[in-house]
């Protein structure tokens, strides 16, 4: 009679640990990616919009920071997504508010209130081409 073993788990104290360092550095190497792609579409926003300008490098990875930070902000707190075309006419609003705060945050940059609105219509319609969410 052919004997049918069950099949045996061995968990290792270090397999976790692995585990959730690989997942942490995943998630590092994502926000990093979308910070990236949060500078280019600043630029891109920058330089055809009026009414909304950064200057410099530091200024543009500086915005990009605060602005990702202000929109995390204002989903925790509003439990609402704030890009663009998140959440139709409120996303929209939110991301003109969020884009018109970060210049009293970051040195260089300067935004009416009429590029506030322009910016975000230009961000929402980038973030329709580019593949991952910028806000």
């Amino acid at each position: 009679m052919a004997h049918q073993g069950h099949a045996v788990h061995t968990h290792y104290a270090g397999t976790d640990q692995n585990e959730s360092d690989t997942q942490t550095s995943f998630s590092f190497g994502r926000w990093l990616g979308k910070l990236a792609v949060m500078v280019i579409v600043l630029f891109l926003v920058s330089f055809f919009t009026p009414g909304f300008s950064i200057v410099g490098l530091w200024s543009f990875l500086i915005a990009a920071i605060v602005i990702s930070l202000l929109d995390y902000l204002v989903e925790s707190v509003m439990k609402t997504d704030a890009s663009p075309f998140g959440k139709g006419l409120k996303g929209f609003l939110l991301t003109a508010v969020i884009l018109y705060a970060a210049q009293f945050a970051v040195p260089n940059m300067n935004v009416t209130i009429l590029g506030a609105v322009l910016g975000a219509v230009a961000i929402g319609i980038l973030d329709a081409f580019i593949p991952t969410r910028v806000m």
